[in-house]
């Protein structure tokens, strides 16, 4: 009986330590953050092997299987989930460029995606695109075999052909009678594009400003079939030599362009898919900690910052959890490589539509899609404080350089959100789960901006921050995983207004 009363001693002792002191997890986590860490290899294969990823391109479903693959590899239970289909696929494949007067350069440009590569290397003789009827009739021998530049600047997306010639000119000059303060601001490129593709051009040039930008079109992308599909390039040109070029041409020197493009399509539909890996919870089996980021990028470049620095720690995360004997969970944890964010959220939408049962299981989806900087700390109501103070327990002294906050928000309580935001946290927040964010710091200067990379052809490994990088797959980890071992699911009446 004696013997009896000291077990239950010890039982009743343990269960009111910290959830941190309860378990080895989150040491031996931090333990292998410092001696054996793969965030960057994860990374290096995500995006120097297999590159940019848009949905219905191979890249990406093969970074979908890769990442199914891993997972399943840790021993986490892997779903693969059909999320939708494009009507054609697209790759691409190098691009060159080169200007031929009485000096030459190397042309620094890119194409948007799901728009036409050249027909091998095409070289032509350049005009600047007619502005009147009267022109174009004019110069319409000139245009056979040209590359045409054509007016305003470009911001990553494809030229809208639906609309062209003598119907655009009139939507133009019923903008101009409408705001005639800012008459000469309003401009359309390639009023006569679809005439001048049937006078045989070779493509059209536009202004753009460095870093490049490369997007899709989610307007008409849905329209295209294999039998339908853009024949001629849409080339978005550095701004200095754009500027070069038409100097060149409007004093009336010899300038020829050359290019090589090999954007490709493939017959559709192409599916694309969700990846999510699974660690179930034994004592709490229907209720989550969910770990998010999305898998898909554009891919004028590697996709190494937006999303890479995501998908690379999530990855890490799952394995140094299996790794560190963090099998057993009490709540299930989910980590979710999404699809189709760069086309409108779809991968996270599609989940939180189809699982209305579960969203008000979730204690908190975490979403990474911020860059490479250090998640660093948590900004949290005051009735979750002491929860996530035991779930962060030894993070503060992880790394000295780096330093682990957490802190009380000041914030009231706000409605749930009525429209999706910018990442896949959009939907879980409209449909009222908890989405803590980490803070997202550069404590070691490194000056990293994002909007230098973000969408553009400098999206490349080099560009992220390996110290960040591993520190961000720990500190994530361990909230994660002890998150999912509290006696409960985190308070929501911190975050939202309650009906």
């Amino acid at each position: 009986m004696h013997i009896i009363r000291k077990v239950c001693f010890l039982v009743l002792l343990i269960g009111s330590l910290p959830v941190g002191a309860q378990n080895k997890v989150s040491r031996k986590i931090m333990e292998l953050g410092k001696t054996d860490n793969r965030t960057m290899q994860h990374l290096d294969i995500l995006t120097n092997r297999i590159g940019g990823r848009p949905i219905g391109s191979d890249a990406y479903e093969n970074a979908t299987y890769w990442v199914a693959g891993k997972l399943k590899e840790w021993g986490l239970e892997v779903e693969i989930q059909e999320v939708g289909e494009m009507p054609v696929g697209f790759n691409r494949g190098p691009w060159f460029g080169k200007m031929y007067s009485d000096t030459s350069m190397s042309l620094d440009f890119v194409t948007p995606s799901y728009t036409s590569g050249t027909k091998g290397v095409q070289r032509g003789h350049v005009v600047v695109e007619p502005k009147t009827r009267q022109e174009f009739e004019r110069m319409k021998g000139k245009l056979k075999g040209a590359w045409v530049l054509i007016e305003g600047q470009n911001t990553g997306f494809p030229i809208d052909h639906s609309v062209s010639g003598d119907s655009l000119r009139s939507a133009i000059i019923a903008k101009k009678e409408a705001s005639p303060n800012d008459s000469d601001k309003i401009t359309e490129p390639a009023l006569f594009y679809k005439e001048m593709r049937e006078a045989g051009i070779l493509g059209t040039i536009q202004s753009a400003p460095v870093p490049l930008v490369a997007m899709y079109d989610r307007k008409n992308i849905y329209s295209l079939s294999f039998d339908n599909l853009p024949t001629i390039p849409d080339i978005k040109l550095n701004e200095d030599q754009y500027n070069i070029i038409r100097k060149k041409v409007e004093r009336r020197e010899f300038v020829m362009l050359e290019f090589d493009i090999r954007n490709h399509f493939k017959p559709g539909p192409v599916k694309y898919h969700n990846v999510i890996g699974k660690i179930r919870g034994t004592k709490y089996p229907d209720e989550y900690v969910m770990s998010g980021c999305h898998l898909d990028s554009y891919d004028s470049s590697t996709g190494a910052v937006d999303c890479g620095t995501g998908v690379a720690p999530n990855l890490e995360m799952a394995r140094m959890i299996m790794a560190a004997g963090g099998n057993r969970p009490d709540r299930t944890i989910l980590f979710c490589f999404w699809a189709g964010e760069e086309f409108g959220l779809l991968g996270s939408k599609f989940w939180v539509e189809n699982n209305p049962d579960k969203l008000k299981k979730i204690s908190n989806y975490f979403n990474r899609d911020g860059g490479p900087t250090a998640a660093s700390g948590l900004n949290v109501p005051e009735n979750m404080y002491d929860d996530i103070v035991k779930c962060t327990e030894g993070l503060a002294d992880y790394n000295p350089q780096i330093p682990f906050t957490v802190e009380k928000s000041t914030q009231p309580p706000r409605a749930v959100p009525i429209t999706a935001g910018g990442s896949d946290h959009a939907y879980f927040a409209m449909n009222g789960v908890p989405t803590l964010a980490f803070s997202n710091t550069d404590p070691l200067g490194y000056n990293f901006s994002y909007r230098e990379i973000w969408h553009t052809t400098r999206d490349l490994y080099n560009l992220s921050i390996p110290e960040y990088m591993d520190y961000t797959s720990v500190t994530q980890a361990v909230t994660v995983y002890n998150m999912a071992n509290l006696k409960n699911l985190l308070p929501r009446d911190g975050i939202y207004i309650q009906e």
